[in-house]
């Protein structure tokens, strides 16, 4: 076993269905900060695994996000997925500020008054799939279009764009040094296409987001075009990204646990309870996210950080914290309603929270309500995983009813 501060080799490439990485878990089990070695970047990183502790590292001014520009982080892709000028590596006061005007379009009463328009598009497309009879790719027919058409829909960018900028999202997710100069170009493009649009919405405001957020204000603060551009490419890259994995996972678990299907058919009013607990439970994406760097000496659960040190926080393992949530491994339908780290925390937390949630509810609620006796038209054993990017999300779920 490597000694307490040599570095131990994470490739994080476990994609087993939805099973716990045997690697994350034996560093959760070390009980303290263990020095990781990643895929790219220059330097070795600290992990912390706890609970309390990434909540820590999640609100420490001395642990700089910013920092971190510039440099060639330990990370999980071959590009860095994140933009120098994107909120994810801003630290306060600017972070907050930003934070603060993009938040103003998605209160709960602003995603309320979209849930319509996201109840419709998911009709529409479970009417297609009804349409097209079983069995059917759930994956094809609402895993992937219902999040990408949502926020794209949402963000006011014409139909007939939408294949172009998908195509160019996903080039920013996959792994290996052979799609670095792809995604380079890919991020290029889409940030000069978005920065056109909000200049068309400062001149030609609609009712999209583009135009809510430019309509953000607090006092004499606003957005400026760029930090506009950044955030519509980092709503954008979340449709294509997390609610997409999440909707085809959490249908993975209730076709393969009836007990859970049976849960949300007998008691339909508890759905957002129910996906809070199985949003916690599932490992959503491989690894570890974006690093912090010290910017002095400190100490954290027990080991001296240097200034200069990348720190690494795992939000899987924070939710499967078991002092935090007993028999964390389980999902357990009346646990007591905890935060859980799905969605980030404290400075980092996603903005955009509430639209995801209510893009889950739509798509499983309806999906639950409309096709009663849905199932796996294969054993689960057959189903092929996503082995090429980061997250974790099964390729195709055909489904039958």
């Amino acid at each position: 076993m490597p000694g307490d501060h040599e570095p131990i080799t994470c490739p994080f490439d476990y994609s087993e269905a939805l099973e716990f990485d045997p690697a994350l878990a034996d560093l959760m089990r070390r009980g303290s900060p263990a020095r990781i070695r990643l895929p790219y970047g220059d330097a070795d990183a600290w992990l912390i695994t706890g609970f309390e502790s990434v909540k820590q590292v999640t609100t420490d001014q001395r642990l700089s996000r910013a920092g971190i520009i510039g440099l060639d982080y330990p990370r999980m892709t071959a590009e860095p997925i994140v933009s120098p000028e994107s909120i994810n590596v801003m630290d306060p006061p600017h972070s907050s500020r930003v934070r603060h005007l993009a938040s103003q379009a998605f209160t709960q009463q602003h995603v309320d008054g979209m849930r319509q328009r996201i109840v419709r598009l998911a009709d529409q497309l479970l009417d297609e799939m009804e349409q097209e009879g079983p069995p059917a790719d759930l994956v094809r027919h609402l895993s992937d279009p219902l999040p990408q058409h949502t926020v794209l829909d949402l963000l006011g960018i014409e139909r007939q764009e939408w294949p172009r900028i998908q195509e160019s999202l996903h080039q920013l997710l996959v792994v290996g040094a052979d799609n670095k100069k792809t995604a380079a170009t890919a991020k290029a493009d889409l940030t000069a296409y978005f920065g056109k649009l909000v200049e068309q919405r400062r001149t030609s405001p609609g009712s999209d987001l583009i135009s809510a957020m430019a309509a953000a204000r607090d006092g004499e603060e606003q957005l400026d075009d760029r930090e506009l551009a950044v955030m519509t490419l980092m709503l954008a890259l979340s449709g294509q990204d997390t609610a997409t994995c999440q909707i085809s996972d959490i249908v993975y678990l209730l076709l393969t646990r009836p007990e859970l299907m049976e849960h949300l058919r007998r008691r339909p009013e508890t759905l957002t309870d129910v996906l809070h607990e199985m949003l916690r439970y599932i490992p959503f994406r491989k690894g570890v996210g974006i690093p912090r760097v010290a910017l002095e000496d400190m100490e954290l659960d027990g080991v001296r950080i240097r200034a200069g040190d990348f720190v690494h926080v795992s939000y899987l393992t924070a939710n499967r914290d078991p002092e935090r949530y007993p028999n964390p491994h389980a999902i357990e339908l009346d646990r007591p309603n905890s935060p859980h780290m799905t969605f980030g925390w404290g400075g980092h937390r996603c903005i955009a929270m509430p639209l995801a949630m209510a893009e889950l509810e739509v798509a499983i609620g309806r999906l639950v309500e409309r096709f009663p006796g849905l199932r796996l038209a294969v054993p689960p054993e057959e189903l092929q995983w996503d082995t090429r990017t980061i997250r974790r999300f099964p390729l195709e779920l055909p489904v039958a009813w």
